[in-house]
């Protein structure tokens, strides 16, 4: 077992490693074995507090550090991933039940968003706004928002972590973070220990480890964060919205998805076959941005799934740290649960089991589905783990309606022949992020990342994350004398 599992089980409030004096643990499981990796007792409201509060002393300073000598400290937690990546690598794997294959491509990400994050320090840019009134002089600046508040989830809990807590850093702001109870090194104490050894000035970056049931709302309703940024699913990202409202906060939601991979009748059917089981099956299924449903022409329907279905068989369930294991456990128990009923389920309203997966503890075998009625609900909902749901459809028009069939409208995909068809089909879905001739599975660290409908509310990445993590002032100045009216 990795040291982190002993050394990082602690909360990390103003630049101190220190126990929790909440009233239980949280227990980290293996979800693959089920072998206790540590455990952590909770913070407490008060814990919260000291974070926010820690982070708001540090943030006046480290707000006016010069950017260049902010940005050094991300070149320093680069190099630092860079050498620990082995290390990384097992704790992702032990954690998550991340494959070999996942823990690398979650490091590879982390990389190019902390390679961007240090540019971003430099990023935001003031402006000389003209005015109607003779001599005056309308100055914009762009400044941090002070604290943001990052909550984030189990299935790539380094990467969306990273993704919101080193750019709200690097712009200028202190941060607390709260990872997911099933991931709290991974997605909480790992970050900390890396910036922490970066050189990140105490006090700056928190993390605590907690539970609702202890805190309750405490962790967004708390004044001092500006900002709320969450990653999870709809039915909570709802309430992080309704709070923050109230509570005159500004929330970035990146919320769950039910995207639709399209095959049209004249596209490369084997490259769609590889687009589409990539895209259904990468992490157990578990990524918002999944294919829940691959919609394809009648015309190709049988070719197609023929090709699908072999595919999906030689896809080897098992121990993650076996490098030829592709699908492995999915994150505990209650996720098990919900995808074998969801099977159950589909079967029950009339589906077709192309492929039963057997569900063992946490593992979870892929299942792949046809015929569900058009009227199902399960064709409306996030369905997280590898399960798929084989839909045709006769032309694009009701391709194009049925992708559109849902609450959610966070990814997509088409495959075509002709480009400019595959954009134009893109058009018309109401997402905010579709792919052509591609999977549906992406995140770069320029490009606005977000959905529509249920999926969220907000964008990061690039542009956009300035946009998330920091706000504008206008100071004017009056060179010669304004005049009143009384």
């Amino acid at each position: 077992m990795s040291s982190y599992f002993t050394d990082l089980a602690q909360q990390y409030i103003d630049g101190e490693w220190r126990p929790g004096t909440g009233s239980w643990d949280i227990i980290d499981f293996n979800p693959y074995d089920g072998e206790k990796l540590a455990s952590i007792t909770i913070a407490t409201v008060e814990e919260v507090d000291d974070a926010y509060r820690a982070a708001e002393r540090a943030q006046k300073k480290w707000g006016a550090t010069n950017a260049y000598a902010r940005r050094a400290v991300f070149e320093k937690a680069l190099a630092l991933i860079d050498e620990r990546e082995a290390e990384i690598a097992e704790v992702i794997i032990a954690e998550l039940g991340g494959t070999r294959l996942k823990a690398a491509f979650e490091l590879h990400l982390v990389r190019e968003f902390l390679r961007e994050s240090i540019q971003l320090a430099l990023r935001p840019e003031g402006k000389i706004i003209p005015s109607p009134v003779d001599g005056k002089e309308n100055r914009l600046y762009r400044v941090p928002v002070g604290v943001v508040g990052v909550i984030s989830p189990f299935n790539f809990p380094f990467l969306l972590s990273i993704k919101s807590v080193a750019p709200a850093l690097a712009l200028g702001n202190g941060v607390v973070l709260k990872p997911h109870q099933n991931t709290p090194i991974v997605g909480g104490s790992l970050v900390a220990k890396i910036f922490e050894d970066a050189g990140l000035p105490g006090g700056l970056l928190n993390v605590v480890i907690t539970d609702i049931a202890e805190i309750g709302d405490a962790f967004i309703e708390h004044p001092v964060p500006k900002v709320i940024s969450f990653t999870g699913s709809d039915k909570v990202g709802r309430h992080v919205a309704t709070v923050c409202a109230a509570n005159f906060k500004r929330s970035v939601l990146e919320l769950g998805g039910n995207s639709a991979l399209v095959v049209l009748e004249d596209a490369d059917i084997d490259y769609a076959v590889d687009a589409a089981v990539f895209s259904r099956y990468v992490h157990q299924g578990q990524v918002c941005m999944a294919a829940n449903r691959v919609l394809v022409d009648r015309s190709i329907e049988a070719e197609f799934t023929e090709k699908f279905v072999a595919k999906v068989r030689t896809l080897k369930t098992g121990d993650p740290s076996d490098p030829q294991t592709v699908i492995g456990p999915v994150i505990n128990s209650s996720q098990a649960d919900a995808l074998s009923s969801a099977v159950d389920q589909a079967i029950a309203e009339g589906a077709t089991a192309l492929l039963h997966g057997t569900t063992t503890d946490n593992l979870v075998e892929p299942s792949v589905l046809t015929g569900l009625p058009a009227d199902s609900d399960l064709l409306q909902q996030e369905i997280f783990g590898p399960v798929v749901f084989l839909v045709p459809f006769d032309g694009e028009e009701e391709a194009v309606r049925i992708v559109n069939d849902t609450p959610y409208g966070l990814s997509g995909a088409v495959h075509t022949a002709d480009v400019e068809r595959g954009v134009n089909f893109a058009k018309q879905i109401d997402t905010g992020m579709f792919h052509v001739n591609d999977g549906t599975v992406h995140d770069e660290p320029l490009v606005p990342f977000g959905g529509e409908k249920h999926s969220g509310i907000g964008r990061l990445n690039g542009e956009t994350t300035v946009d998330a993590f920091t706000t504008t002032k206008w100071i004017s100045v009056q060179h010669g004398r304004s005049f009143f009216p009384f």
